[in-house]
């Protein structure tokens, strides 16, 4: 039964260029996308940048210019990775010189005043501009740093507007523990939980001008204010439907009202402001939730996260231009665990481009395409009678039973499981030995050898189908080599060919 799905990724600051903690997050929802459109689901995809946020007018002051230019050259560079990571998203949303996100976030504000769930105070807290979020001292760490980026947080004191998400904590509860809004994997669901029952304090959603630096979208009726950066990013999932036009909103109406799952992909991090914040946001507005939130660990170097302002930030391009889109994917999808962190490194990404996919589908394919000219001169032999179709019952419903558990390294897994046994197939049926005794006109020989080439040639087709979300370039350079659906095959090329490390490493 197909069904309407929305995929949406975290949108980035864009302080920096982007990393590969990002390409990571950006390659599962691909992937996933991808995935549910293959088993024909109607399905859109959404990313982009979170322009907004003062850390992005501070690396601007920091470059030395203003702060638009800033953000539109590496919003650029995160629209871009487009075409390296081969990311098919449907949709690409700024925050910043885009009047549908201003106009929606706009709507949502009014409809949270409306609502009477916003009121000015004072407040004085402790504030860290990389995470923009304040944080109680039992938050910090034992030095008083953020847990996020073990930087000292600012003490900020000024009037700002409140949201009152305490109003909000029953509700929270409730939704969670039904599985209306179901969280993955169960841990961060459990985390989100404790937090609620510790108690929902209300939160800032408006920041000075003057603090702001001029930078953000004003609140609406008072010019003193700029929307607080999480406040105006998280209407980017709506906003980029056109949320903002109101009862014209059919972009709106079909992927949110009308979808059957609207899905988050975000890291660990930030999980408060979308499983709490978010969710409470909507109800004030009186809109559809979110139905599922799809939470990752992080990718770390030597054991410590990646980050721009960590100093350890790696090239996603880089890594793509030197080693390949087959290799970068691959890796992400089979190295990354569904829970925990994953250390990079580039031998492992080699390692496990060699070892899975130039020696074990790679080879597979090679070999059978050059067994069928030798044997068949190049035509696959006719379907089985015996109805012999190899080791691949019910892989489908375990790569969709991983797929709905996010876990991408199952998936990809239970495919691999097939071209580990096709291999095995080949050694314990040798079809060079059923060749040899056909020249000798044992005609069981004969009919056990197409039997044989057959089954390997519908097996890898069906891989090469299933590898489609994973890695779609490559899967359809394995489905042309196996002669895409045809009886007659050309002569076998390296699917993937080899890569080193280059001497400077």
């Amino acid at each position: 039964m197909t069904s309407r799905r929305y995929i949406t990724t975290a949108i980035p600051y864009v302080n920096s260029k982007p990393h590969l903690g990002f390409a990571m997050e950006l390659v599962e929802a691909d992937m996933m996308a991808r995935h549910w459109r293959h088993r024909g689901h109607e399905v859109r995809f959404l990313t982009g940048t979170d322009d907004n946020s003062l850390k992005n007018a501070i690396a601007a002051e920091d470059a030395g210019m203003p702060t638009q230019e800033f953000v539109n050259l590496n919003a650029q560079a995160f629209k871009d990775l487009r075409g390296p990571l081969d990311i098919s998203f449907d949709d690409f949303i700024r925050t910043s010189g885009e009047s549908r996100h201003t106009a929606g976030v706009e709507r949502l504000w009014r409809a949270a005043s409306a609502a009477g769930d916003l009121y000015q105070k004072h407040y004085e807290g402790l504030y860290c501009v990389g995470c923009e979020q304040f944080y109680t001292k039992a938050e910090l760490t034992e030095d008083g740093l953020c847990p996020e980026h073990l930087t000292p947080p600012q003490k900020v004191s000024e009037e700002n507007w409140f949201f009152k998400l305490s109003r909000y904590e029953d509700q929270l509860r409730e939704l969670i523990e039904s599985g209306r809004l179901k969280i993955e994997p169960e841990s961060r669901r459990n985390e989100v939980l404790s937090f609620i029952k510790s108690g929902l304090q209300d939160f800032s959603v408006s920041r000075s001008v003057e603090r702001a630096r001029g930078w953000g979208i004003p609140v609406p009726d008072d010019p003193s204010q700029v929307m607080y950066v999480w406040y105006d990013a998280l209407g980017n999932y709506i906003s980029a439907l056109d949320f903002g036009d109101g009862e014209s909103a059919d972009l709106y109406d079909h992927w949110w009202v009308n979808s059957d799952r609207r899905n988050h992909v975000i890291g660990k991090g930030i999980i408060r402001f979308h499983a709490i914040y978010w969710p409470a946001m909507l109800m004030s507005a009186d809109q559809p939730l979110p139905t599922h939130i799809f939470v990752h660990d992080y990718l770390t170097v030597n054991g410590r996260k990646l980050g721009k302002s960590l100093g350890n930030a790696i090239d996603p391009v880089a890594i793509v231009d030197d080693y390949g889109t087959d290799a970068l994917r691959w890796w992400l999808a089979r190295d990354v665990p569904r829970v925990g962190d994953a250390d990079f490194t580039l031998e492992r990404l080699i390692g496990r481009y060699h070892d899975e996919l130039a020696n074990g589908l790679g080879n597979l394919v090679n070999r059978t395409v050059s067994m069928i000219h030798k044997y068949r001169g190049g035509t696959v032999p006719a379907p089985s009678t015996t109805d012999e179709v190899g080791p691949v019952d019910g892989v489908r419903d375990r790569i969709d039973a991983a797929m709905d558990r996010f876990d991408f390294r199952g998936a990809t897994g239970a495919l691999w499981e097939i071209v580990a046994e096709a291999n095995r197939y080949v050694v314990e049926n040798a079809p060079w030995i059923l060749a040899k005794a056909e020249k000798n006109g044992d005609q069981d020989a004969a009919a056990r050898l197409d039997t044989v080439l057959r089954t390997l040639v519908d097996t890898e087709r069906l891989v090469a189908d299933e590898l489609t979300p994973f890695l779609p370039d490559a899967a359809r350079r394995v489905a042309a080599q196996l002669g895409d659906g045809g009886d007659e095959l050309d002569k076998p090329t390296p699917l993937f060919p080899r890569i080193e490390i280059p001497a400077d490493e």
